[in-house]
């Protein structure tokens, strides 16, 4: 722990391979149940959300958040276990919330992310969906890890402020969700389409989409005006979130 005068402590060969595991195995990730998140915003927003950090390692010359047991890397470590290119000198470990699919029997609206592979567009995704105000994320299986470091970054900290589950398509509905499936050529235009009542918005996999017998309840598409065949994952969740937030807001 951190010493009575609030100086970091110097780290362990133990402790650094534990931060390159977990920010490279989903394994890990999974067995320790805890995850790492780059950079000294990240971690306050961490904080802020009241999510619990573990500890936090710093470069030297990094600014430590205020809070965790904080301890010291020497010069070069964070070039070798930062995720990033550029690392930025903050890595805080944080616990993992345990899973709770019971946040769908009461939410009204959710966004289901159906083995979606690229981090980024999860974490656009996830990031789009607290901003429309949806009341949970859900990840099927084959769906990339909500940890991903990746993924993290691209929540730009909106992880830390809406429930991401991990279940299934047939869970959404026996949660007494309407799940609404969005397709590149098929179903209701999605200005048209009823978002009101408890609804979840289902998108698929970036290369095949929703798989077409889904068990869903409705389908909606994006007419586009241009040339383009289909939108990428995570600005079609987008512009799907957003409606539907204008139309619940309106009721």
């Amino acid at each position: 722990m951190q010493n009575r005068g609030g100086a970091p402590l110097a780290f362990t060969n133990p402790q650094v391979q534990r931060l390159r595991r977990l920010i490279g195995q989903r394994r890990a990730r999974l067995d320790d149940g805890a995850f790492v998140i780059e950079g000294a915003m990240l971690a306050a927003e961490a904080l802020a959300a009241g999510w619990m950090v573990e500890a936090q390692y710093i470069a030297p010359g990094a600014t430590p958040v205020a809070g965790p047991p904080t301890f010291m890397l020497r010069d070069g470590v964070a070039e070798r276990v930062s995720a990033t290119t550029t690392a930025q000198g903050v890595f805080a470990v944080v616990t993992t919330p345990p899973a709770d699919t019971t946040v769908l029997q009461h939410a009204g609206f959710v966004v289901v992310a159906d083995q979606v592979t690229d981090p980024g567009n999860l974490g656009t995704i996830i990031r789009s969906a607290e901003a429309s105000g949806a009341d949970a994320v859900v990840v099927t299986p084959g769906t990339v890890d909500a940890y991903n470091p990746k993924v993290l970054r691209a929540t730009a900290g909106s992880l830390f402020h809406v429930p991401v589950v991990a279940a299934s398509i047939g869970d959404v509905r026996a949660a007494g969700l309407r799940v609404i499936a969005t397709s590149s050529h098929r179903g209701t235009a999605h200005t048209t389409a009823d978002w009101t009542g408890r609804v979840a918005i289902l998108a698929g996999s970036e290369a095949h989409g929703v798989d077409e017998d889904a068990p869903v309840d409705d389908w909606v598409r994006i007419d586009h005006r241009g040339r383009t065949e289909s939108l990428n994952v995570a600005m079609a969740v987008t512009v799907l979130c957003f409606e539907a937030a204008r139309q619940r807001d309106a009721r």
